[in-house]
């Protein structure tokens, strides 16, 4: 029956059992509209992102990381995940375990009253959890001992992920509560993957000599089509963070489009100046620079820092990139396969410091729904509004903020990595290195033609088994024939 004090609403808007008060449908449905987006960061954008710029003998092995990692991230992340990054506190900086299987759980009101059940909410925080391990992977394909990962994804969202997430985003973390501005991840995600993607690198060692010295893309348009997904997925990656379909979510979805693209144009020009030449390689990064910057600032900054924050995001990364890495012995001692380390830990360093300089009072009141004007104070806006130790005071709970992940992740990942390593290799064999895709997964990326051999020398060239690839070859063999006949 439906309650008499909403009674004036249309028929279709009326609360019901499966539409409680609380509950906003339009909310609802781009919460989940912008999980999917995020998802679809992941798989196909990453899959083909990853499996295209690498080495040929690679594109399986890499594709696959991501996917695995897609997979068993959500069963982790409905078996205990979830509630130990947002769930009822066990520690500071953790949630207590228990599992978000039942409809008790799932179809209840979310945390801090947002209007949509926990399923919603639970879909949103496993996209962003899995995209993290995949950013990861980044850092470590071409060499890593696939079952090593099989091992390291559950391990590290139980021990590193869960720790950043509820720290900084359950309202009852204690750098939550402290006041560390991260809109969408710039630092629970982009510099959390970076660290710990660079820390794993080490653990694991480099890829074989051969791989170090030349590993070209084995098809850079498939990678543009990643790099597309995964630019226009960002629209939901940071749309939505405020949890409901508001004008903060506008501002944060063209900020991070504003961003981006400056990035990627500072990026493109300072090839040209100093190679001579338009990398599309390099456009990508310094897309990628310019979404992670302003990941955790997005609808909190203005237009203009955000075409600033492009510039920097564009910049920066390039010069740690480019120039510094090949100076300093520990980055060019780390083979870090996709450069993770300047991609997504400098430049998540950068957004969450420049997040700290340029928060503005209003915008931040709008997202984070604070009763003052006062609370997270760029310091900026507090030079200007003659609040400059507020200001300063955001800058120290973002630099903060920096320290607490990097030291979470630099200890956590080492110790993983060193658990694994007592169970199976973290590096595959010498041989396997040699022979890639084939020698790891006995499938290759190119059935037809691949690294100069002809498709029947593979004895793993068909889903159904090694008799189609004889019968193949047979058939190959007298059409062979046929034409030899037909020529005399």
């Amino acid at each position: 029956m439906t309650d008499p004090s909403y009674a004036w609403l249309p028929s279709n808007l009326q609360p019901d059992e499966t539409n409680p008060a609380w509950h906003n449908k339009a909310d609802n449905a781009w919460q989940l509209t912008a999980a999917t987006m995020v998802g679809l960061q992941s798989i196909p954008g990453l899959v083909i992102l990853y499996g295209s710029i690498v080495k040929k003998k690679w594109a399986v092995n890499s594709a696959f990381m991501a996917l695995y990692a897609f997979a068993a991230v959500l069963v982790c992340w409905v078996g205990w995940g979830y509630q130990m990054s947002f769930g009822k506190t066990f520690l500071p900086f953790l949630g207590k375990i228990d599992d978000a299987l039942d409809q008790h759980v799932l179809l209840k009101q979310t945390f801090n009253s947002n209007k949509f059940t926990t399923s919603t909410m639970l879909y949103f925080q496993f996209v962003f959890a899995a995209i993290t391990l995949i950013l990861i992977a980044g850092a470590l394909l071409g060499r890593m001992s696939f079952f090593a990962w099989m091992m390291f994804v559950p391990l590290w969202l139980t021990f590193s992920y869960t720790i950043g997430a509820y720290s900084i985003w359950c309202p009852d973390g204690w750098l939550f509560k402290m006041g560390l501005i991260d809109y969408s991840g710039g630092f629970v995600i982009h510099l959390s993957s970076g660290v710990a993607g660079f820390t794993a690198a080490y653990w694991v060692g480099p890829r074989a000599t051969e791989d170090r010295e030349r590993f070209p893309p084995n098809n850079i348009l498939l990678m543009l089509a990643g790099a597309g997904l995964l630019w226009m997925g960002w629209t939901g990656f940071n749309g939505g963070d405020p949890y409901m379909a508001s004008i903060d979510a506008a501002l944060a979805v063209l900020n991070t489009h504003i961003c981006a693209a400056t990035s990627l144009l500072t990026w493109l020009l300072l090839d040209i100046l100093f190679f001579e030449k338009p990398s599309v390689i390099g456009a990508v990064q310094g897309m990628i620079t310019g979404l992670v910057c302003i990941t955790p600032a997005a609808g909190v900054v203005q237009g203009w820092a955000a075409i600033i924050m492009g510039l920097l995001s564009g910049s920066i990364p390039w010069f740690t990139m480019m120039i510094l890495h090949k100076k300093i012995k520990l980055l060019k001692h780390v083979d870090d396969t996709m450069a993770v380390f300047h991609t997504h830990a400098v430049a998540g360093t950068l957004g969450g410091l420049l997040t700290g300089f340029f928060a503005n009072p209003k915008l931040c009141r709008l997202f984070y729904l604070v009763p003052t004007w006062d609370h997270y104070t760029g310091l900026a806006y507090g030079i200007k509004n003659g609040k400059a130790r507020a200001g300063f005071k955001q800058m120290g709970i973002q630099i903060l903020g920096v320290v607490f992940i990097v030291c979470l992740n630099v200890v956590v990942t080492s110790l993983i990595c060193n658990v694994i390593k007592l169970i199976v290799p973290l590096r595959l064999s010498e041989e396997e290195l040699i022979g890639g895709d084939d020698a790891v997964h006995g499938e290759e990326a190119y059935a037809l033609w691949g690294d100069g051999e002809k498709f029947e020398k593979s004895l793993h060239n068909s889903a159904y088994g090694e008799d189609v690839g004889v019968e193949l070859k047979s058939k190959s063999t007298e059409i062979s024939k046929s034409t030899e006949i037909s020529a005399v």
